[in-house]
């Protein structure tokens, strides 16, 4: 009996270090930022990035532009971005675009940004406290926010085609830059993106 109640912990012990040595560790292996890393097909950080930054390159080389440098004596304009729309059937991190969005914008050099309506909130807020607990010197006082010229807004759609182990996923992101003045569309921009993906076959 003492034998057997033996042989069972000795079996027991060495199941549970094999068990212990299959269960290695994940292997983590770092890349740049700018890697492009393709894994399940869906909308990615490359793609928003991509997006982003070839659609501001085009809107900031269109008419509007130079005609508002004219009409206003070589300023630059003032830009917000308002509402990026999400009507795919994926989840889309909508802020981690609107943000490439922004820094594509600022890093151009040809606009100037202010912040967006959520963000404003904050620092009105700061103001009001500042008018009681800073110097007369140091405060920043209401009424003196640079309204926007154009406002940035959009939308991203997909569209799902898929037989047996393959799909299609196309994506088309369409931004609209609209005067603030007279609700004017200056610019119409559109990005496509297509991805083929082939699901392995699991085999039993």
């Amino acid at each position: 009996m003492k034998r057997n109640h033996a042989f069972l912990v000795v079996l027991f012990s060495t199941i549970a270090l094999l068990m212990t040595g299959c269960a290695s560790a994940p292997v983590v292996e770092r890349k740049d930022v700018d890697t492009t890393i393709d894994l399940s097909g869906r909308w990615n950080d490359a793609d928003s990035r991509m997006v982003s930054e070839e659609m501001i390159q085009d809107c900031l080389n269109r008419p509007w532009l130079v005609r508002f440098k004219t009409k206003h004596g070589g300023d630059i304009p003032t830009v917000i971005v308002g509402r990026v729309r999400n009507r795919s059937h994926e989840h889309i991190n909508v802020q981690t675009f609107v943000k490439d969005l922004e820094r594509a914008l600022i890093n151009s050099g040809q606009v100037q940004f202010v912040a967006s309506k959520g963000e404003r909130t904050g620092v009105r807020e700061e103001r009001k406290d500042m008018a009681k607990h800073s110097s007369d010197t140091t405060m920043k006082g209401p009424g003196q926010e640079i309204g926007a010229d154009f406002m940035l807004i959009g939308t991203i759609n997909t569209v799902l085609d898929d037989i047996g182990s393959k799909s299609v996923m196309f994506y088309q992101t369409n931004l609209e830059l609209i005067n603030m003045s007279t609700n004017i569309k200056v610019w119409i921009g559109e990005k496509k993106i297509k991805k083929l993906i082939k699901k392995k076959k699991v085999k039993w």
